[in-house]
């Protein structure tokens, strides 16, 4: 079982992540083992899909701004990731 840190599950952490409650970075990410580090990651590509694959709502100019919110701050974490494992010579995928 990974060692999770924050008390929460990952697809908790990623669900945050994309609302803005949750801010990546390096500091954030110390805790985490490298097992827990790839799951974060994959939970957040996973979360992507899973935004991506609703109904895009054409006509609500709010729900398109709130949707590629989202999805800018899950790339964004995402990216953060992939680079703070780059740095510790971690292998994501």
């Amino acid at each position: 079982m990974p060692n999770n840190p924050r008390g929460k599950s990952l697809k908790a952490i990623a669900r945050d992540i994309s609302e803005g409650y949750v801010t990546v970075n390096p500091i954030f990410l110390k805790p985490f083992d490298i097992e827990s580090l790839k799951l974060l990651y994959q939970e957040i590509n996973k979360f992507q899909v899973e935004i991506r694959s609703e109904k895009f709502p054409f006509n609500d100019i709010q729900g398109i701004r709130l949707r590629n919110l989202k999805l800018q701050r899950l790339f964004a974490s995402a990216m953060v990731i992939r680079n703070f494992a780059k740095s510790k010579r971690v292998i994501l995928v």
